[in-house]
């Protein structure tokens, strides 16, 4: 960096999981593209998500102590008041040497003390919460807020400042969309005249949805459905066996855009990227929380959208014996895929990234 600071100096925080960072990979992309002259610093964690994709896109990257509280008893709780206390004093140094005019939270516990760092010394601060049910650290860093942007109506009930909120949606990555059908079937070596269920349960895999779908995928086939199934990195091994001309069962999907492409209806995880995603393209589907992420977040987003008609909720306890039913009889009602795709669409709001990408250039021009 120069030794001549521009004024176009953002830091963005936010990590720990892709849901976190994607939207604010998602928005500092399109501020490089309006303004590509701006700084950006993101602050994160280096054993997280963050420490390894940040740097691979070429943005500056600092990281702090800071690790999530346990909801289980363990030494690192023990350690936790001595990390944050260390993390906020990492951040204040991090932000004294940058000088961020804006700074972004993106959520996670890391844009805690980040953002704290960047509020004390004066910087306009814009938050993120990408969940129906706010997180702590929206909640905490809200006092300090110019701007939330939120994904979910139901998120203003839980955070005060209710001038300072926008309904603007979940940033997703510029390139998100859509390829013709009959093309994105071909490339997987699946059939153009079958119905599709797409099954993606995040990249590690979700176990329960794994053991559901390998017990009635047979009788999906009877059925004449065929499946692109995503198991996971941690369960592949245990499911590729189920290799088939109509079951194409593989550790991860690069090519998101064209795996939407292919499906009459999807089943996954309720994480806020998954829903921005099924909400931008409009894709009917069916939304299995799971039970393991703090403050149950996934079951209030999955519940919002079921109460708008704009996907179908199962919980995780419900799945085995739910799923064959529900996927059997929603895959061939066209007036209910239909209904659903088009609520999903009606929510979807393919301009979030940009609309906080101006917002954020509009305070560093006013500074």
């Amino acid at each position: 960096m120069s030794s001549v600071k521009t004024r176009y100096r953002i830091l963005i925080a936010g990590g720990g999981t892709g849901g976190h960072l994607f939207p604010a990979i998602a928005v500092a992309e399109k501020i490089k593209e309006m303004k590509p002259e701006t700084e950006i610093l993101f602050v994160g964690t280096k054993s997280k998500i963050e420490g390894k994709v940040v740097p691979e896109l070429g943005y500056r990257f600092k990281s702090i102590w800071i690790k999530g509280f346990s909801r289980k008893f363990n030494l690192e709780n023990i350690l936790f008041p001595v990390k944050l206390f260390i993390s906020l004093i990492q951040s204040i140094v991090i932000n004294m040497k940058f000088m961020p005019r804006v700074a972004i939270g993106t959520g996670g516990y890391v844009s805690g003390p980040a953002i704290w760092g960047s509020s004390v010394l004066g910087a306009k601060i814009i938050l993120l919460e990408q969940n129906s049910y706010p997180g702590i650290t929206t909640r905490l860093l809200e006092r300090y807020a110019n701007e939330v942007h939120i994904s979910f109506t139901d998120s203003e009930k839980y955070l005060r400042r209710k001038d300072r909120l926008h309904l603007t949606g979940n940033p997703v990555r510029k390139n998100l969309g859509t390829e013709e059908k009959e093309k994105a079937l071909k490339k997987f070596g699946l059939s153009t005249g079958k119905k599709t269920l797409l099954i993606i349960g995040g990249s590690l895999g979700a176990a329960s949805i794994n053991k559901a779908m390998a017990a009635i995928v047979n009788r999906l086939e009877e059925k004449g459905i065929q499946v692109l199934w995503q198991t996971g990195k941690n369960y592949f091994k245990e499911y590729e066996n189920l290799n088939g001309s109509d079951v194409k069962v593989l550790e991860f999907i690069d090519d998101m855009n064209a795996a939407y492409s292919t499906c009459d209806l999807l089943l996954a995880r309720a994480g806020a990227t998954t829903i921005a995603e099924v909400l931008a393209l409009g894709i009917p589907s069916i939304l299995v929380p799971s039970p393991n992420v703090a403050e149950n977040h996934q079951y209030h987003n999955a519940k919002s959208l079921e109460e708008k008609n704009a996907a179908v909720l199962i919980k995780d306890e419900m799945l085995n014996d739910e799923l064959y039913k529900r996927v059997s009889e929603l895959i061939n009602t066209e007036n209910k895929l239909n209904e659903l795709k088009l609520n999903a669409r009606s929510l979807g709001k393919l301009d979030a990234a940009e609309t906080i990408a101006t917002r954020a250039i509009k305070y560093l021009e006013a500074s």
